[in-house]
């Protein structure tokens, strides 16, 4: 029997019996943690209140064996808030929507639990912060944070030099299939040829140039949306549900 302590930021809650819940956490030293919390579905629990989907907390794992993840699910026994982001985030339905598809990526990018995660779990929790604080438009907020998580796990896209050859940007043609934008030599079935706003606005998102993305034109920024979400589809192979409930302005 062990105990184990992490931060964490909570996924999702799911009904277990009459008065407990499992939920899912992306940690900072383990990964993706699942562990049930006795009595959290009672009206007077504080603890409850703590793990609620958003939550940026500090928490206690006891584990029967030892190794965290194990056969079992262990048992979440304490926990502390460290930033309760939910709170500014689920009163807001463009960024509730935007941060729930962060949430359901964030899960899927960590497929095996107990392996540690580092940077999708600090993607994650800038990504929570600055949504939380209304810095910039939620949209943004979450394709900068879709293209950085493709980028983190193996999959980032170019958006200036050819992704098959290598030839000098800028490149008129993209294609998800072969990494990003192409040259004309390269140019394979399927290939589009989104307008050169749309491109220069995905590569400000996924460098952190929010000057550029900010000044961006609706028409571009939803231009840039679709890509996104074709890339992201193509690599997780099937589709985030969230994705249709998010609103792009």
């Amino acid at each position: 029997m062990s105990l184990f302590r992490d931060d964490g930021i909570v996924l999702r809650t799911q009904k277990l019996g009459e008065a407990d819940r499992i939920i899912t956490f992306l940690t900072r030293g383990h990964g993706r943690v699942r562990a049930v919390a006795r009595g959290v579905r009672r009206t007077k629990s504080k603890f409850g209140a703590r793990l609620e989907p958003f939550s940026h907390v500090d928490v206690q794992f006891f584990a029967r064996g030892s190794e965290l993840v194990g056969r079992g699910l262990p048992l979440c026994t304490q926990s502390e808030t460290i930033a309760p982001y939910g709170g500014a985030i689920v009163t807001d339905y463009p960024r509730y929507t935007a941060g729930t598809a962060m949430l359901e990526t964030a899960e899927r990018f960590t497929d095996h639990e107990g392996e540690p995660a580092v940077q999708q779990y600090l993607l994650l929790v800038g990504g929570l912060r600055t949504l939380s604080r209304g810095e910039h438009a939620p949209h943004l907020i979450l394709d900068a944070f879709l293209l950085r998580s493709l980028a983190v796990n193996g999959y980032a896209p170019s958006f200036d030099d050819c992704a098959k050859c290598g030839l000098d940007g800028p490149n008129r043609f993209f294609s998800v299939a072969a990494g990003g934008v192409i040259c004309a030599e390269c140019r394979v079935p399927g290939s589009v040829v989104p307008s050169p706003e749309a491109v220069g606005l995905l590569s400000a998102l996924l460098t952190g140039d929010w000057g550029t993305a900010d000044a961006c034109e609706a028409r571009h920024v939803r231009e840039g949306s679709g890509l996104v979400t074709a890339y992201l589809h193509w690599h997780l192979e099937r589709g985030l549900r969230s994705l249709r409930y998010v609103e792009k302005n």
